[in-house]
This record gives structure tokens, C-alpha cells and sequence, in this order.
């Protein structure tokens, strides 16, 4: 008699809890993720985890962004890329200082001098030592005429540094654009993280009230009670973690875009259709030699050093320049004339500086070899980077596939096993067992595209730029 009472009580249970479990089923398989805040199941509510200071009022309105707006916006506002630009913008300032010199100098010059009768300067140098008084207004205008190639050499010095910086900022350019995406992808990452733990809480919350109710009426042990709210405080647990990681990630985003502090943004999904990665990397590579622009501006360097190389050799040979004057004297001494003026040219041999220009210019030798030791190693670096991120792509685009196969049977073992624990015939630790598998191969599924969409922007940043 008791036996089957016992028996029907069992089956009616069963019928309850299928029914109950029919709303989780369909929210599972379908996609559909319900925050657990909406659904109310919890018999114990969550504390409310402390909200970010921001430093700002924060929008009302959240801020809409797919990945090409999150670039653009970064581009125009992240400081960094304007350094960059910046200092390209200085060098080429430089350019004209450097080739200021191969230009004439014009300098006016207005005098006017009272002095004590026939004196004259008797210490403090070998110039004339005669002090005539005079009013007089004239101009000076000195040329190089020619230093042997020393300032040509420079100015092509500072012209190629300046096209080295202009590639730098180019860089800077693709490095904010490769964390734009990389930020992008891990927010996006993270939120996914999160819906996966509340569903998680959700559904170990129904666990749990349905063992308390079965324990209740002497159905089940405590011990599956014990389990049940284990495995419930473990959810909470993965909950609180997603949550401070996908903050983490939004406020990382809000920082790249060059937002002051945390930004209330609606990130939109990447629509694009996954392709697989290139099948060979040799093709990337050599891509990536060419077009890179930490190699074009590590070129530009090497050119650069070369040239200032040659400027420091030719400083060793004389220097040939032109000078002349003219002024009037409208007022002054009587043995002064009216006007005056004169030209002349100046030729300036080095004969010994304490071999100070020999020093300089095996400085620059050296500094050049050194250039080319870094292009040549610069390469080197580019190339494994190339391939590291294709067989890292390669490897993603493959767990793509086991991830979602991995996520199909974990579903179909959680499915059996809590079907064998409401018939008797499974216990509470198998039960446990199989959410844990299903949770962690959902988060691995959820993670896995985005992993992959990051693989490949690491790709095509380091083949030649996004």
C-alpha cells in the first residue's frame, strides 16, 4: 500500500516537474536568454553588485555602436593618434629648419654711437679700437655658397626622419583600431558571459526550490538539498564575475573611444559571415614585410642614418660662404662717408678640434649599422608575429565547430540526466555534474565567435594593417 503511494506520488511529481522544466528547455535551445532579475524565481535575491563611477552624469540614452562605428569614433577622439599626428606634423617643421641654411641671411642693423673725443678701446679684442660717433642704418646678407654636401645631406636626413614619422603615426593609427576591436569583441564577450550565468542562476534557483519541495515531503535527502544549493551559490558566484568582467571590458571600450569615463553603449553584433583564414601564411608575411608601417618607418630611420652619416663625413671639408654690406651715415664723425658697403667671401678650413667631427662621424657609422641590425630584426619579428597569428586563427576557426558540438551533447547528457534524477534512477552528484559540463560548454560556445572575429583582426593587423 505504501509502495504505491509512494509510486504515485513519484509519478505526479514528475509530471510537475516536467512541466516546470518545459519553459527552461525551450530558453535553452532557442537562444533566448531571460536575465534572471525578470524571472523572480530566486527564493534568496541577489545583493545588487556596486555600479562604477563613471566621473560623469551618464546619458539617458545609451550609445548605439558596431564595431566600424566604435573605430571611426575612436579615430577621431582617442588622443594618442593625435600625439602621433602631432609629432609627425613637428618633424616636418624640423625639415624646414634644416634647410633654413642653404637660404640667404638678411640682417638690418641700426646704429647710433656717442663716445668721449678720440677715445678709442684699448683692451678686449683685435678690432678696430677707434670710436667714431654716428648714426648710421645698413643691412648684412651672408649665402653658403657651397659646405660640400653637408647641409644638402642633412636636410635629406631630417626629411627622411620625417617621413619615419609619418609612418609612425600610421601605426599608432592601426594599433588604436586593433584595440578598438579587440575592446569590441571582449564587451561584447563579456556580456554574452553574463546571460550565461543568469540563465545558469535561473535555472539552478528552479533546481533548488524543486529539491527543497521533494526534501519537504520526504522525497529526497538533504544531502540533494546540500548539493542543489551548492551548485546554486557556485552560479551566483559565475554570475558576479561575469558581471565585474563585462564592466571591466565596457569600461576598457569607453576608454579607447577616448571617453572620460564609463560610457553607457549598445553594442551591435558583427553581421559579416565567418570565413576560414588564409590556407598558407607565406602569402601574408610577404604582404606584411611590404606594407607594414612599423617597417617602412624603421626603413626611413635606417635612409635617415645613413644620410646624417654622410653629413657628419663632410663636416670634415672647408666651408665656402659670401658676405655683404651696405648701410648709410647720414649723421656722424667727418671722417666718416656717407655711406659705406662691401662684399666678400669667407672660406672656413677645419685643421684640428680634438678630433671632435672624426668622433661624430663614427658615431653616425655605427648608429647607421645599428639602424639596419633593428630593420633586420624588425622583419624578423613581423614574420613569426604573421605566422603566430595565422595558426592562432587557423586553431580558433577549428574550435568553432568542436565548440558547438561540445555544447549539443553537453545539452542532450543534462537533458537525460535530469530526466534519470526525477524518475530515481540518477543521483544528485551526476545531476551536478552534467549542469557543470553544460555551463562551461555554453560559455565556451559564447565565447568561441568572438574569439575567433579576434583572431582574425590580429591577422590582418599584423599582414599590413586593418
Amino acid at each position: 500500500m505504501i509502495n504505491n503511494r509512494l509510486l504515485a506520488s513519484v509519478l505526479l511529481l514528475s509530471t510537475w516537474c516536467g512541466a516546470q522544466e518545459t519553459s527552461f528547455d525551450r530558453a535553452i535551445h532557442s537562444g533566448v536568454w531571460v536575465s534572471a532579475s525578470q524571472q523572480s524565481v530566486s527564493a534568496t535575491p541577489m545583493p545588487t553588485p556596486p555600479q562604477a563611477s563613471t566621473g560623469r552624469v551618464a546619458s539617458a540614452t545609451s550609445l548605439s555602436l558596431s564595431r566600424k562605428d566604435a573605430e571611426a569614433l575612436a579615430l577621431k577622439n582617442n588622443p594618442a593618434i593625435s600625439v602621433a599626428r602631432l609629432n609627425a606634423l613637428a618633424s616636418q617643421q624640423v625639415v624646414r629648419e634644416v634647410r633654413s641654411n642653404l637660404w640667404p641671411v638678411a640682417n638690418a642693423n641700426l646704429t647710433a654711437v656717442d663716445s668721449h673725443d678720440d677715445s678709442r678701446i684699448a683692451a678686449g679684442g683685435l678690432n678696430n679700437p677707434i670710436i667714431f660717433e654716428r648714426a648710421a642704418a645698413g643691412a648684412t646678407v651672408s649665402q653658403l655658397i657651397t659646405d660640400f654636401g653637408r647641409t644638402t645631406n642633412l636636410v635629406a636626413s631630417a626629411r627622411l626622419q620625417s617621413k619615419a614619422e609619418d609612418q609612425n603615426a600610421i601605426a599608432t593609427k592601426e594599433q588604436v583600431l586593433l584595440a578598438v576591436d579587440r575592446s569590441f569583441y571582449n564587451a561584447l564577450q563579456g556580456q554574452a558571459v553574463l546571460k550565461v550565468a543568469e540563465q545558469t542562476v535561473s535555472s539552478r534557483q528552479l533546481l533548488a526550490d524543486q529539491v527543497s519541495a521533494l526534501a519537504r515531503s520526504k522525497l529526497k535527502s538533504d544531502l540533494d538539498v546540500s548539493f542543489a544549493k551548492v551548485n546554486l551559490a557556485q552560479a551566483k558566484l559565475l554570475q558576479l564575475d561575469a558581471e565585474n568582467n563585462a564592466q571591466a571590458a565596457m569600461a576598457a571600450l569607453s576608454a579607447i573611444l577616448g571617453f572620460p569615463g564609463l560610457e553607457r553603449m549598445e553594442l551591435i553584433e558583427d553581421t559579416e559571415p565567418l570565413s576560414s583564414p588564409a590556407a598558407s601564411p607565406d602569402d601574408l608575411i610577404a604582404e606584411a614585410i611590404s606594407k607594414r608601417p612599423e617597417i617602412l618607418a624603421a626603413q626611413f630611420e635606417t635612409e635617415s642614418e645613413h644620410k646624417l652619416q654622410n653629413a657628419e663625413r663632410d663636416e670634415l671639408f672647408p666651408t665656402i660662404s659670401a658676405l655683404g654690406t651696405i648701410g648709410d651715415v647720414p649723421a656722424g664723425d667727418s671722417r666718416l662717408p656717407n655711406w659705406y658697403g662691401a662684399v666678400g667671401v669667407n672660406v672656413q678650413i677645419p685643421i684640428f678640434n680634438g678630433f671632435l667631427f672624426t668622433a661624430r662621424a663614427r658615431e653616425a657609422d655605427l648608429r647607421t649599422q645599428a639602424a639596419r641590425q633593428r630593420l633586420l630584426d624588425l622583419r624578423n619579428r613581423i614574420s613569426r608575429d604573421v605566422r603566430t597569428a595565422w595558426l592562432n586563427a587557423s586553431s580558433t576557426y577549428q574550435r568553432l565547430a568542436v565548440s558547438a558540438q561540445l555544447l549539443d551533447q553537453s545539452n542532450r547528457a543534462l537533458d537525460l540526466a535530469q530526466t534519470r534524477y526525477k524518475l530515481g534512477l540518477g543521483s544528485i552528484v551526476e545531476l551536478s555534474q552534467a549542469q557543470l559540463q553544460q555551463t562551461q560548454a555554453e560559455i565556451g560556445n559564447a565565447q568561441a565567435g568572438y574569439d575567433y572575429r579576434l583572431a582574425l583582426a590580429i591577422l590582418r593587423y599584423q599582414a599590413g594593417g586593418l
